[in-house]
């Protein structure tokens, strides 16, 4: 008996301590009483949801400008914001990512590429929607532009871009320049039709070199490789996030590749700092949260790009850098 009364004592000794601590353990106020737990938390002043295409380098710098720069104009008001950031993946999945957004009533959606913005246009008129890495708003939107849409450009001068391939690489009449991109990019097209254009006016024969799938992107860029002096990337998503493939091949067969957004793949580019795109974007969702403007309001904006080369790559490929220019 004494055995059994002693377990007993020691089971209820055992207990009142587990009390004890658990006490302890859930006290979250100060001494004064005040409550510091995490549901007596401030709700944030605003939400913005983000709509990213996909993940790569220029889009992550856009999108991270536009946060970093949105949460520094609002705290100099004393306002604060929460993210719901999403990357669809692709195109078709975008509208799924806005209807989300929608459904969740944010203050305002960030939409990063065109896919993005078209399903943000499209997915709600009263929600404020600011675009970014957007070639051209007004193709995308045929010349009429919703109201509550407005954004940053990362479209470049295509003219700027075709002379300096030229004089680079020294091509004349006849020679032949491959432009690839993804079909499904609609602001991929609108940069082909543009810079053919423009190479054509100085006899330079292009063709295009377009697929659907990246499973389709190796043998593309082998053939377009093969067959032409140089290659020519827009600002295509598609292909920026599979750029080492495009870099691979290319630098073996020693063929230059310009691009519209820089990357390992290309030899030279005329590109804006897409993490100062997002910067802007940010600046701009911030004045229209606070209520000074309306995206009706704001002119869609563009940086003024800069030239880089690739030292390395130039050197490589027998590149001359001119001298005026600074390479990377």
């Amino acid at each position: 008996m004494k055995k059994i009364l002693a377990i007993v004592l020691s089971l209820i000794l055992c207990a009142g301590m587990c009390v004890a601590f658990t006490s302890c353990d859930t006290n979250t106020g100060n001494e004064d009483g005040t409550d510091t737990s995490d549901t007596a938390a401030t709700a944030a002043d605003f939400t913005v949801g983000i709509c990213q295409l996909m993940v790569h380098d220029s889009l992550d710098k856009a999108t991270q400008g536009f946060i970093d720069a949105l949460t520094e104009e609002l705290a100099k008001e004393g306002k604060t914001v929460e993210y719901d950031k999403q990357v669809a993946g692709s195109a078709d999945l975008c509208p799924t990512v806005i209807n989300t957004l929608v459904a969740k009533e944010v203050d305002l959606i960030m939409a990063n590429a065109t896919d993005a913005l078209v399903a943000a246009a499209n997915g709600t008129s009263t929600i404020p929607v600011l675009g970014t890495s957007v070639t051209d708003y007004n193709d995308t939107f045929k010349n009429n532009i919703p109201a509550n849409v407005s954004g940053t450009s990362d479209g470049v001068p295509f003219a700027e871009q075709a002379e300096m391939m030229i004089d680079t690489l020294g091509l004349v009449a006849g020679d032949k320049v491959g432009v690839i991109y993804c079909s499904n990019e609609s602001n991929s097209l609108v940069q082909y039709e543009a810079v053919k254009e423009l190479f054509e006016d100085k006899g330079v024969v292009v063709t295009p070199y377009t697929f659907s799938e990246t499973t389709e992107l190796q043998s593309l860029v082998t053939t377009a490789a093969s067959e032409c002096k140089a290659i020519y990337v827009p600002s295509d998503n598609t292909v920026a996030q599979n750029d080492s493939i495009v870099a691979s091949i290319c630098t073996d067969k020693k063929v230059p590749v310009y691009t519209s957004y820089g990357g390992d793949a290309c030899y030279a580019s005329l590109a804006i700092d897409y993490y100062e795109l997002g910067v802007e974007t940010g600046k701009m969702a911030a004045e229209i949260l606070l209520g000074k403007k309306t995206p009706a309001d704001i002119e869609i904006k563009t940086l003024t790009p800069s030239v880089e080369y690739n030292a390395e790559l130039c050197s490589k490929l027998g590149i001359t850098v001119p001298e005026e220019d600074t390479a990377a």
